[in-house]
């Protein structure tokens, strides 16, 4: 971007300011923490939202209307080449597919199910309950939401900077080089209920809050068949709800677990 120090230092000054300034409830809920007031009565809703994703469900290609789903809600931009192919250089993705073997290489072993280490698995941000990505932000536009565990973001805080790109180890974060708006799709139809970024900031997965706080499930999850994907609260006591159902019946495994970023993602792996 051009960015040189002495203006990072003057941008992330002004920002500090700002929330500074900000009314202190406003300011909590940027923070992702819970106003002193309402500590009491909070603790009680707590929630620790994670998915689990079927592997085998998600065979065949039936990942991709999970992904259509994820990114014509949130006005993701479909960058391509002349000849219709992905722009790789400036992609924007919030869920995606890719081979086994690269998303779980410790994982690979000579006797492995037949097949499973070129298998697409769904990938996305694993709303880590250590999130390094939130530890390196200078302006707090990576925080994690004290009421519900989820890595959120607020873009009209981000800088540019792309620290939280480097500290995320899964590769789930994506830059905007270009204007988003400026996508093709983008130009057809834009989601009026999701707002488009712009050119300079970083976009990931936010579990759809927006939704959440509607009473809905999150767009992947909803397109999903076959309860592929599963969408809940850990903190849920009821033993009976899908998440735990899922989590109590299967093997699952997660995403570089040695790392102690402690991912919210799971996956159900069957023999």
């Amino acid at each position: 971007m051009g960015l040189d120090r002495r203006d990072f230092l003057k941008i992330s000054a002004a920002a500090a300011a700002a929330l500074a300034g900000a009314s202190p409830i406003i300011a909590a809920i940027a923070k992702g923490e819970v106003p002193t007031g309402a500590k009491e009565s909070a603790a009680a809703a707590v929630k620790r939202y994670a998915m689990v994703i079927d592997v085998e469900k998600c065979l065949a290609g039936k990942s991709k209307g999970c992904v259509k789903a994820c990114h014509e809600w949130h006005n993701v931009p479909d960058w391509r080449e002349a000849n219709g192919a992905v722009d790789k250089l400036h992609e924007v993705k919030w869920i995606w597919e890719e081979e086994f073997s690269h998303v779980f290489p410790d994982e690979v072993h000579p006797h492995m199910p037949n097949g499973l280490e070129k298998r697409s698995v769904l990938t996305l941000c694993n709303h880590c309950a250590n999130p390094p990505c939130v530890r390196v932000c200078p302006t707090q536009a990576t925080f994690k939401r004290a009421q519900d565990g989820i890595v959120a973001m607020d873009m009209h805080r981000c800088i540019g900077c792309r620290f939280c790109i480097a500290a995320c180890p899964y590769g789930s974060r994506s830059f905007n080089w270009k204007d988003p708006r400026q996508a093709e799709n983008l130009k057809k139809h834009i989601n009026p209920d999701y707002p488009t970024r712009s050119k300079g900031v970083v976009e990931k997965c936010n579990f759809c809050v927006e939704r959440l706080a509607a009473g809905k499930q999150p767009a992947c999850v909803e397109a999903a068949q076959d309860d592929a994907l599963i969408f809940g609260d850990l903190n849920d006591p009821d033993p009976n709800t899908k998440l735990a159902k899922a989590l109590n019946s299967n093997f699952t495994i997660r995403r570089k677990p040695g790392l102690g970023t402690e991912p919210q993602v799971y996956y159900i792996i069957h023999k």
